[in-house]
């Protein structure tokens, strides 16, 4: 992924390398941007590459120093996911926070303050933790959805192409069509010049959101989310290994019998099943329905601007997700 780096900006400032060399962000590299899925032998994730969270911070940065050229708003941005636990979003759901997940993210001033290499780095560049640790008040950054931010363009950008759903090429004549302008509400927002651009970004978009809520993801991580707390709750696992790295709670749980036959069983998750099966394990799993309604600059969301996208974008946002789902 860091192949679109050069997309989002053709240089890296000093200042984003030398805080993305902290053993804080490094840790980053560690954490997967498919919350674990990527570990199952479901074929949606089998062609995926390495895609970490690492790897989309950087992104999301360059992305924020490009339109903007403001330092703080682009720490800000690089910083935004140092607190992410391993599985990424998978604690969300073993914390219950299916459909907002955001409950892992209370402790990013915690982890800036004890880093001793970003705070050398803060110093330099005349900033502080409280300037950097809320990317929420940078909008070109962070916003609501369905606006369209450096966080949600980068994310969705790299699994555009991650699960070949447009090739890069694609991806940059999007990038290069897009301006900061003000939306209905007078806040800047990321927004295309072109609405041809706008639509076609749209669409590939709304494919995004459907694998966000497959029932494999779905399914994936809240199982995976029932076996990490199954073996923190026995000993194998802290609570504080969950903020190390993917590979060292993973090595925990392979050292100990139990542990390890959930593991590779979770491993070999391979397809969905009727419900109902006697080895099945029926779950209903909320969704979170990530989306984007892109605004065409002088001319509104396209939603208002184009019939099919309107269409779509309502057929997806209906779906219901009360129904049980099982793998195997």
């Amino acid at each position: 992924m860091m192949r679109l780096w050069q997309t989002y900006h053709p240089t890296t400032p000093d200042f984003i390398s030398q805080m993305a060399s902290a053993p804080a962000m490094q840790r980053l590299k560690d954490i997967g941007m498919n919350c674990g899925c990527e570990y199952t032998s479901f074929p949606l994730f089998h062609a995926i590459e390495r895609y970490s969270r690492f790897d989309h911070s950087i992104g999301v940065a360059l992305i924020v120093w490009h339109f903007t050229q403001d330092v703080r708003q682009t720490v800000a941005a690089l910083l935004h996911d140092i607190a992410t636990p391993v599985f990424a979003h998978v604690i969300d759901f073993m914390n219950g926070d299916h459909e907002r997940q955001e409950s892992t993210e209370s402790r990013t001033t915690e982890f800036i303050d004890s880093s001793v290499e970003l705070q050398d780095c803060l110093v330099s560049e005349g900033l502080t933790t409280a300037d950097v640790d809320d990317y929420h008040r940078f909008p070109i950054a962070d916003n609501d959805t369905p606006r369209l931010s450096a966080d949600r363009l980068e994310y969705t950008m790299g699994n555009i192409v991650n699960y070949g759903i447009g090739p890069r090429e694609d991806i940059a004549r999007w990038y290069s069509d897009l301006v900061v302008g003000q939306n209905e509400e007078g806040v800047d927002e990321l927004m295309f010049s072109h609405l041809d651009v706008a639509l076609e970004f749209g669409m590939a978009t709304l494919k995004t959101s459907e694998i966000y809520v497959a029932d494999q993801d779905r399914y994936a991580m809240q199982m995976l989310a029932r076996l990490v707390r199954k073996h923190v709750c026995r000993g194998i696992l802290t609570l504080d290994d969950l903020h190390t790295g993917e590979s060292l709670v993973i090595q925990r749980l392979m050292d100990d019998e139990e542990a390890r036959r959930d593991w590779l069983r979770y491993r070999s998750l391979h397809t969905m099943s009727p419900v109902g099966l006697p080895y099945s394990a029926p779950l209903a799993v909320p969704a979170k329905k990530r989306h984007i309604d892109p605004y065409v600059i002088g001319s509104g969301r396209l939603t208002t601007l184009s019939k099919p996208f309107k269409r779509s974008l309502g057929q997806f946002l209906s779906q219901s997700f009360d129904h049980e789902i099982c793998g195997e």
